[in-house]
């Protein structure tokens, strides 16, 4: 698919080639890097964690009989664009990879490509002159540094210019302890060692952020193009992973990797389809899911909601297996954790869902192995039920951050400056959303936990019976047609919290078993539609509400201020189309103008922002620009889920009809 490209456009709209390790290649159609994260080559050197960026971009033109013409822009401080290479931009296609073509005023044009490789730390490079018969050198300045992902770079006496040379194998090792940084190529190289100060990342100083960076440029690449395509192969030493074989040149290299990853791509039945592969990441023997590019590693909270829609909608049921089999040996005090961080292999537990999460994901594999997809080993059933039952008996009990089941059978958590729910924004000891109590939502996933575990263990039965009947006589606002957000809010016998938010849908919707039928699940549906529903998903607060925040800017503290405060989610459109469904009793003709209505404007995003993906959130107000991680992996899941799943198959039955028919 070529797409029609419009300047402002294109240096906002992003490309991901992601790598199969947490690494991978990333910028805007117009070449222009407009984040501190944009790079040819990032390695996740501990993968899916460690990331290094090692090649940030590259300077590119092309001299011909009729003059020199730039192939790239970039932009500097004091916000000076130097050449004007994105102008020259004629076409764009992004699959099976991102491809542009260049058309020069002379009438020449050119094809240039990108690709990573999967399963290694390898991106491919090409450029191949479209018009025969003329003259046309190449020349490629590489920019390298080799920091972290989340720093920036400056210039310095320790970056190391000189690379070994061995032929047209060249490694830079620009800091000590550092993967050195292969460049395979069938050019010329001329070392030519310089500074290029001052890029200026425009999505960084928005996000109030530090926002310029120096780089180091060794050396320039260049090529004959009438004779034959160029090829240029970055890979960080040590993650090759025998991708790269010594005895060929790199064209036999481009050719065997293009035509390897081309196959691989061929694979899958859809783009859809291949950019879910992209959030599916190797974590030491096992398999994990990023939560979000470019700045997001995995979460176990986005993991198991991201499962449902990336692996187990497309019938990916042997990595589901894997991934839950693999977080099985985590669990902790009846809790999984909900991060493991950048620098560390030691996991942070702090989340009440990420756990309740997990049991909804086994529930709905071993569901789907059941219903034909395939078989689980005996011992591998009862190792996720065994950690399904050591997260209830935790809960039930009491465990970390006051997590625990109350009298009522509902679960209460929450301890003051943590925050536990999805809604998790803080700013230094600030928790914009504490929600503590028994918020709305984890009632849900609690509850659904605890019908799940009866189907293989009777205790938690009364339990469930116990605590539905309280969430129905407890969360009800009538007044409002609708529930209330959190009960017993504080800790506080009695005290609610009413802010109109998005987590009452799953009561309704989401979840294997609803919590509400009738005239209440109908009004909680419309209520929810009529004051949350945007093209992309649903806000977050109410307009109207204390604290409601129209749009996703500024710095730090306004940016995770407003994060759930009526910024809008798009991975909510899952639980809220099937809620949706649940009360129209789930008809042919519901689904056909659910697909109109909700499916439709979310398909259209995907043509814009993170191509061929859906972002994180976007603007509380018209027109819902697209904010946050434009590659954000529950976003796609749930549209995923709503696409082969929830509009595909039957709804599931309320609640009061399965536990009469247990």
């Amino acid at each position: 698919m070529a797409m029609a490209l419009d300047l402002s456009r294109m240096k906002q709209d992003e490309w991901l080639e992601a790598d199969g390790l947490g690494g991978f290649a990333s910028g805007t159609i117009s070449t222009i890097r407009t984040r501190r994260y944009h790079a040819l080559l990032l390695a996740a050197t501990r993968p899916p964690a460690g990331r290094l960026v090692l090649v940030n971009g590259f300077d590119a033109s092309v001299e011909t009989a009729n003059g020199t013409f730039a192939l790239s822009s970039q932009f500097y401080a004091p916000d000076v664009m130097h050449q004007n290479g994105a102008a020259r931009i004629a076409e764009f296609k992004p699959e099976p990879w991102p491809q542009w073509i260049f058309a020069l005023e002379d009438g020449t044009k050119i094809q240039q490509e990108i690709f990573a490789v999967n399963g290694a730390a390898i991106v491919a490079l090409s450029w191949r002159l479209l018009t025969p018969d003329r003259r046309a050198i190449l020349s490629i300045r590489p920019f390298l540094s080799g920091r972290d992902y989340h720093s920036m770079h400056h210039e310095n006496g320790a970056f190391q210019f000189q690379p070994q040379i061995g032929g047209q194998r060249l490694v830079w090792h620009a800091y000590p302890g550092l993967p050195g940084i292969i460049a395979l190529h069938n050019g010329e190289y001329r070392q030519q060692p310089d500074w290029y100060r001052n890029f200026v990342y425009e999505q960084e100083r928005a996000r109030g952020l530090d926002f310029t960076e120096d780089l180091a440029a060794p050396g320039i690449f260049q090529w004959h193009l009438g004779h034959a395509e160029a090829a240029l192969i970055f890979a960080a030493e040590g993650f090759e992973n025998e991708q790269l074989q010594a005895n060929q040149t790199a064209e036999e290299s481009l050719l065997r990797l293009r035509a390897k990853e081309r196959r691989r791509r061929g694979n899958f039945a859809t783009p859809l389809d291949r950019a879910a592969d992209s959030y599916l990441v190797r974590r030491g023997t096992g398999k994990t899911i990023v939560a979000g590019y470019p700045w997001f590693t995995d979460w176990g909270r986005d993991t198991f909601i991201s499962l449902r829609g990336l692996c187990l909608a497309t019938g990916r049921l042997d990595d589901t297996r894997d991934i839950l089999l693999e977080w099985s040996n985590v669990v902790s005090e009846g809790m999984l954790p909900n991060l493991f961080p950048d620098q560390s292999d030691r996991p942070e537990y702090n989340s009440v869902d990420a756990s309740l999460w997990y049991i909804i994901a086994v529930h709905d594999f071993l569901s789907a192995m059941q219903s034909g997809g395939g078989m689980v080993i005996q011992r591998q059933k009862k190792s996720l039920q065994k950690a399904v039952n050591a997260i209830l008996t935790g809960y039930s009990h009491g465990t970390r951050y006051g997590i625990r089941m109350d009298q009522d059978g509902l679960l209460a958590a929450g301890v003051p400056g943590v925050q536990l729910t999805w809604m998790d924004a803080k700013v230094g000891d600030w928790v914009v959303t504490p929600r503590i109590g028994k918020p709305v939502d984890i009632q849900a996933l609690w509850l659904n936990a605890l019908w799940i575990g009866s189907g293989f263990n009777n205790k938690w039965l009364e339990p469930l019976v116990r605590g539905r009947e309280s969430f129905r006589s407890r969360f009800w606002n009538e007044p409002s047609g609708c529930l209330y957000d959190v009960v017993d809010a504080d800790h506080q016998a009695g005290k609610v919290d009413a802010s109109f938010r998005p987590n009452q849908i799953f009561a309704v919707g989401g979840l294997p078993i609803s919590l509400l039928d009738g005239e209440r699940a109908r009004r909680v549906v419309d209520e929810v539609e009529r004051r949350l529903w945007t093209p992309l998903g649903l806000r977050s607060l109410a307009p109207g509400e204390t604290g409601y925040t129209t749009h996703y800017e500024g710095g730090v503290r306004e940016r995770d201020g407003a994060y759930h405060q009526g910024t809008v989610w798009p991975w909510l459109i899952g639980p809220f189309v099937e809620a949706w469904l649940r009360v129209r009793g789930g008809t042919d003709d519901a689904k056909h103008e659910a697909r109109a209505r909700f499916l439709t404007p979310m398909m259209e995003h995907l043509h814009e922002a993170g191509l061929g993906h859906v972002s994180e959130i976007a603007d509380a107000d018209a027109p819902h620009t697209p904010r946050g991680c434009p590659f954000q992996a529950w976003s796609l899941a749930e549209l995923l889920r709503l696409d082969r799943a929830v509009l595909a198959g039957s709804v599931t039955e309320p609640i009061a009809q399965r536990i009469a028919r247990k």
